[in-house]
């Protein structure tokens, strides 16, 4: 009898495991196309060998678009890194107030902070634009870092939020007796816990603003334009050279994909541990 369980289970395991490659093979057909396509040169590009492999390797459509590519991504690491590093560190300063200092309102405040999540970017696209402009900084990098860096505090304070929720508050009120005060305890207590949070949020919002393209083409210039802004001229023209865009597009994809293939298990580990309480 137990041996027939033992089969029984050994057999659904790998019922599973085939499942999931097929499954793997699914969401992976695009990336394949995306890849064939590149490779192959113009002429060899048509609905009838959409599916088939490049009669000749054409790496050269990889450097094309790198050369398109070159002026635009040190804007776009600029953006990412500064926008991603101010809207983790604000969104946990916010997370800290509302997890651990609740003041009168707290709870009407945090509502509305999360709203911010459901608000699209077209709907206040006309205003951003308008007040950027009446600052200053449209058509500056610095435009788009301000914001990204507030379209990403719901968010990050979501997030944090429900991370600080889990951290003792004997922890906090030990060391107000101490005599520490507020950006003293987050200093010394809470900021070095927060690593698992800080790794969530800036993989989120990594991801966020180095796809985002709204707000990248319409309130930047030439000169401070980001590399998703590239990848679609790269489509643009009457005749488009589907080996171009393709090729870049697996270009622009990759800082993302090392992203969370470097700290992916962190990801999913500083996601959770907000989960249980809060």
């Amino acid at each position: 009898m137990r041996r027939a369980v033992v089969r029984s289970g050994f057999s659904w395991r790998w019922l599973m495991y085939v499942v999931l490659l097929l499954a793997v093979g699914f969401f992976l057909t695009p990336v394949y196309m995306m890849i064939v396509t590149a490779l192959k040169e113009p002429a060899a590009i048509g609905l009838d060998t959409a599916w088939a492999l490049p009669p000749a390797w054409n790496w050269a459509s990889f450097g094309e678009a790198w050369t398109s590519f070159l002026p635009k991504l040190k804007n776009s690491l600029v953006l990412t890194v500064t926008a991603s590093a101010a809207s983790a560190l604000l969104g946990s300063l916010n997370g800290y107030v509302f997890a651990k200092w609740p003041f009168p309102g707290a709870k009407i405040v945090f509502a509305f902070i999360l709203f911010g999540m459901f608000i699209p970017y077209q709907a206040i696209l006309i205003p951003l634009f308008q007040f950027i402009r009446a600052i200053g900084l449209y058509g500056s990098i610095w435009g788009l870092v301000l914001v990204h860096t507030v379209y990403g505090l719901p968010i990050t304070t979501l997030i944090f939020r429900n991370y600080y929720v889990e951290i003792p508050d004997a922890l906090i009120e030990s060391s107000e007796l101490e005599g520490a005060g507020f950006f003293a305890i987050y200093r010394h207590v809470v900021f070095p816990l927060s690593l698992p949070g800080f790794v969530v949020v800036i993989i989120w919002q990594f991801t966020q603003i180095w796809n985002e393209f709204l707000f990248a083409v319409t309130l930047s210039n030439p000169a401070s334009q980001p590399i998703t802004v590239a990848l679609a001229q790269l489509a643009g023209g009457e005749a488009v050279k589907w080996n171009l865009p393709m090729a870049g597009a697996l270009l622009a994809a990759l800082p993302t994909l090392l992203v969370y293939v470097i700290f992916g298990r962190y990801f999913v580990r500083g996601l959770l541990a907000g989960s249980v309480k809060g």
